[in-house]
């Protein structure tokens, strides 16, 4: 149910002040954030933007109305890193029938993982493979306008920073005072040292397509560009990722957008999640403190134990979106103790009858909650609400509890009893349906289905480029 009376004041990181957020259009607002680039399984900094920006979508739809938002992330499946991967991990194989086995493999592991942390599907979530028409109609038309420019030497099309004015503008880099200081890459093709790459040539045995500039694959920066353009249109209510995109992923694209339309914004609000470390260390391979969220959820990797995707979640949220964070074993020790409490509170209330004299905290509870995280996602705020909401529904309060409910699914936390799912169990049941139907034996198949969803376990059936069944699983909500 939609709540028009909240006000929404959101951090906007292009003007550095915490604003009311007025939609452009209140009935589709629209939101894009950065996804993965699947060569590789989601390390636990990545679930971060996931789990700020799904709380923020379920905010979204409380406020505007569940129909009434378009939650677009992207998936990246062309990239060098990507065709690196897959020459490494299938040498014997045709580089594109290889980058497609990483490129499938790798993104639904990211569905898994990111289900598994309660975030809900995105309303789009595009490959940038299904959008290239859409990068060289937009740099075809920066080119036109004088912002873009070919290098055939090199078979390239760079982006011309010195045309657009206030191109830094996001990130606050001067162009000509911070050159010296950035990491760019100095060639004699390129205009200006800071000019980036739009379109590459590829190689016969890389990935390419056809262009006005020959064959040859997108730059990273365009790609969300053309799918943001292409969802949301030329402008759009806000654009969310990590610290670590302002500069230069998220620079680049606003500068793209806008010279290749001729406006003077994109994302009207821009919201970036802060960093993460490990154990009081940035993470790295390294250091040994590198975790993927899968290792996290399915092995003993970390602390000698396995842990529940709700408590990942909940440790993630019980610092603001915008500190940063540090992921520890006591963070998750901590995380848990807060949910058994809350789940102790919900399922104690669940079954009493007497009640507390009005006046409690459950009465406000709920909407301190809500406006919590109307105040630019203080998740924070909203659990020490959620805390005090339990103590009264513990007392036997049931609409304590029942406000307490309807918080924590605010937040994407379920206080149902934790079910325990054997993930190689699940996987072994899937390979035996996946089995039955190659043997035509249907029948066997619904039956595993059946059994799966008699345990809160949803399948979900799909087809992948060579038309083969691939089937995901996540726990039904």
């Amino acid at each position: 149910m939609a709540s028009p009376d909240v006000t929404l004041r959101l951090y906007n990181t292009l003007t550095r002040t915490k604003e009311e957020f007025v939609p452009l259009d209140p009935t589709n607002v629209r939101m894009y954030v950065c996804g993965p680039t699947v060569y590789d399984f989601a390390h636990i900094g990545n679930a971060r933007p996931a789990i700020v920006f799904d709380v923020l979508f379920r905010l979204l739809r409380h406020v505007y109305g569940e129909s009434h938002v378009t939650y677009v992330r992207n998936i990246t499946d062309v990239d060098d890193k990507i065709n690196a991967r897959a020459a490494r991990d299938f040498p014997g194989l045709p580089l594109n029938e290889a980058i497609r086995k990483v490129t499938e493999t790798t993104a639904a592991q990211y569905e898994k993982d990111v289900t598994a942390l309660g975030c809900l599907k995105p309303t789009v979530e595009p490959r940038a493979t299904d959008n290239i028409e859409g990068m060289q109609k937009l740099i075809g038309s920066l080119v036109q306008r004088g912002h873009a420019y070919a290098a055939p030497a090199v078979g390239e099309v760079l982006f011309d920073v010195k045309s657009m004015p206030d191109y830094g503008a996001l990130s606050g880099r001067d162009l000509e005072n911070n050159l010296a200081g950035a990491r760019v890459e100095v060639d004699s093709h390129k205009r200006n040292p800071a000019d980036f790459v739009l379109w590459k040539s590829s190689s016969p045995d890389e990935p390419g397509w056809d262009s006005p500039w020959g064959r040859g694959r997108p730059g990273w920066h365009i790609e969300c560009s053309a799918m943001s353009e292409r969802y949301l249109g030329q402008e759009f209510d806000i654009h969310g990722g990590g610290l670590d995109l302002i500069f230069p992923h998220h620079e680049n694209e606003l500068a793209q957008s806008r010279c290749a339309h001729g406006t003077s914004t994109m994302a009207h609000t821009w919201m970036h999640n802060g960093f993460l470390q490990v154990e009081g260390k940035k993470m790295s391979k390294s250091e040994g403190n590198f975790f993927t969220i899968r290792e996290l959820l399915d092995t003993d990797s970390f602390g000698g134990r396995k842990w529940p995707g709700e408590v990942l979640r909940l440790a993630m949220l019980m610092t603001h979106y915008r500190e940063p964070i540090d992921f520890s074993i006591r963070r998750l020790e901590e995380a848990e103790n807060v949910l058994e409490r809350l789940r102790r509170a919900r399922n104690s209330a669940a079954h009493a009858q007497n009640d507390v004299p009005s006046g409690d905290v459950w009465e406000v509870g709920y909407e301190g909650i809500v406006n919590a995280l109307a105040d630019d996602l203080n998740t924070t705020a909203a659990i020490t609400t959620m805390q005090a909401l339990a103590r009264s529904a513990a007392a036997g309060h049931v609409p304590a509890s029942i406000s307490l409910e309807k918080a924590a699914d605010l937040l994407g936390i379920s206080l149902a009893p934790r079910a325990v799912f054997d993930t190689s169990r699940i996987d072994d049941a899937i390979a035996a349906r996946l089995a039955a139907f190659h043997a035509k034996d249907f029948k066997r198949a619904d039956e595993i289905r059946a059994a799966l969803l008699a345990e809160g376990i949803q399948l979900m059936d799909s087809k992948n480029a060579a038309g083969e069944r691939t089937t995901t699983w996540e726990i039904k909500r």
